[in-house]
């Protein structure tokens, strides 16, 4: 199970996690990402959720991102939590436009 929220600003994004919280996911399980790498860092650690430095995307996939630009980069990592190739090509626009895409996104065993 997986939801995602398009949001504004750093105060509406804190809004989403709590909600998202509230509806039973776990802080490892939301993700906050921004186009920007350090504000996508600094309102991971001010949420205290999980950053995809944390994801287990595996080896390979955590090494071509050192390659890939900022935009493939996130795509992939939408992609490794589950959305579809069409998604993360909709909200990486989103991203372009400095807006924050919240993922929250329950772990399969």
């Amino acid at each position: 199970m997986k939801q995602v929220k398009i949001v504004e600003n750093d105060v509406e994004a804190k809004k989403s996690v709590v909600q998202f919280l509230n509806q039973g996911f776990t802080k490892e399980e939301v993700y906050i990402l921004a186009h920007d790498k350090d504000r996508s860092m600094d309102l991971t650690d001010v949420t205290d959720t999980n950053g995809m430095e944390e994801y287990d995307q595996g080896v390979f996939e955590s090494l071509a991102n050192v390659f890939r630009s900022r935009g493939d980069e996130l795509r992939s990592n939408m992609e490794s939590l589950g959305l579809s190739y069409f998604e993360a090509q909709q909200f990486e626009g989103e991203l372009d436009m400095g807006r924050l895409v919240i993922v929250a996104t329950k772990k399969v065993s």
